[in-house]
């Protein structure tokens, strides 16, 4: 348990409760397409002014729109030639809780001035609270009409796992804006979920057992199925996945000393081996390396070694405390304490070159790629609480909500 707390300190640096700045780099207007969005009479206040805040959020953070935030109510079928201005789109929905308890939307998109219609669909769920899911998946199909670069990354879960109590954790599923959020895992101390496939059916994660075993397990989120991987003493996390799912990056204490390990085929590989602490190895340069976080200069900081192994190299020279990474490609994201109440997230490559900011004042921590490397996910700390941030990094646009969740272990998109 004394390791455990060591690494998770490593990890997840306590954050203190202190105001913070969002950074805010607005891509040029005339780059993005303006679509005006109206609600149908149909769709009650109470749902309307949620509804109204994804949509623009959505359309926000994809970096493709520039949207109207003057939302008004019109008739569903009403023509669209005497509204809809100088956009591009006009978007009109439709918004419903359906008497089994789940929700529906239904939405008409326009274009072009005559307007001409160009998308008619409806979306639904069984369950009324994945409704943010409809509104996401209208906005990424709106995206992909308009044949703007993907944003599928909206459509996914984030999952996480929070403190509850001593020894007490739970592993919740959320949609990207928190929104959505769903209890999938509790009882006992289940730590480091992570997606085990790009689709997301299914996850590895930690659960301390009896005396100092940690059993790293792997879970259908659908079937409720669960597997053991792997059981070790001391530290087990699993910090990520290859890009095919037949390896995995672990870290391992086994002798009371942590290091990144390679499991595949039921066979493990120590690829570190360091006196002081190697944790959170993440696979860069197409799986052919790894980045990871040791404090080999006497403070947490960014390596990166051959997934054979061999000769470590730093490529983060700045910042006392860089204690959390991810890697997509040869692109890697890290958090790095400047002061006292200051951590930023910084985009480099896997080479340390070429370094730029995402984020500018505060304390951001957990960076975590989308899947397709385009979204950087991260967790502000605030006076307020949580918020969780993305930054869309071609686009130059950022976005924050309220999580409404504390004391957050680990957290993966």
């Amino acid at each position: 348990m004394k390791y455990l707390l060591i690494i998770s300190l490593l990890l997840n640096f306590i954050l203190a409760d202190e105001p913070d700045a969002v950074l805010k780099i607005e891509k040029s207007v005339d780059a993005r397409s303006k679509i005006q969005i109206f609600s149908s009479n149909d769709t009650s206040n109470f749902y309307r002014k949620k509804v109204n805040k994804l949509f623009l959020s959505d359309f926000k953070v994809s970096g493709h729109f520039n949207a109207d935030s003057n939302i008004s109510k019109i008739g569903y079928n009403t023509p669209v030639m005497v509204i809809g201005g100088s956009s591009k789109y006009t978007l009109i929905y439709k918004f419903k809780k359906t008497p089994a308890g789940g929700a529906s939307l239904d939405i008409k998109l326009y274009s072009g001035n005559p307007k001409k219609q160009i998308l008619v669909k409806n979306y639904s769920v069984s369950r009324l609270e994945k409704s943010p899911f409809l509104i996401h998946k209208a906005v990424s199909d709106i995206n992909k009409i308009a044949k703007y670069p993907a944003i599928d990354w909206i459509n996914r879960y984030v999952v996480l796992s929070r403190y509850t109590g001593p020894k007490q954790t739970k592993i919740l599923l959320a949609d990207y804006t928190f929104s959505y959020r769903k209890t999938i895992i509790s009882g006992g101390l289940n730590l480091f979920p992570k997606w085990a496939d790009e689709k997301q059916h299914e996850l590895y994660y930690s659960h301390y057992g009896n005396g100092d075993n940690l059993i790293l397990y792997k879970l259908n989120i659908y079937t409720g199925v669960k597997r053991k991987v792997i059981t070790s003493t001391g530290m087990l996390a699993c910090s990520d996945v290859s890009k095919d799912g037949s390896k995995l990056l672990l870290t391992m204490a086994p002798n009371s000393q942590p290091d990144i390990y390679l499991y595949s085929n039921g066979a493990t590989k120590k690829i570190t081996n360091f006196s002081g602490i190697d944790v959170g190895g993440k696979f860069a340069d197409g799986d052919k390396s790894v980045v990871f976080v040791s404090n080999r200069e006497g403070h947490p900081n960014i390596y990166k070694t051959s997934i054979n192994g061999g000769a470590v190299e730093k490529i983060v020279h700045h910042g006392s405390n860089n204690s959390s990474c991810d890697a997509y490609g040869s692109q890697v994201v890290y958090s790095s304490k400047e002061s006292r109440n200051s951590f930023n997230i910084y985009l480099t490559d896997s080479d340390g070159t070429q370094t730029r900011p995402l984020t500018s004042g505060g304390i951001n921590q957990f960076p975590r790629f989308s899947f397709d490397g385009n979204i950087v996910m991260y967790i502000k700390r605030t006076g307020s609480g949580n918020s969780i941030g993305f930054v869309n990094i071609s686009a130059n646009k950022s976005e924050l909500f309220k999580m409404g969740i504390d004391r957050i272990q680990s957290i993966d998109w």
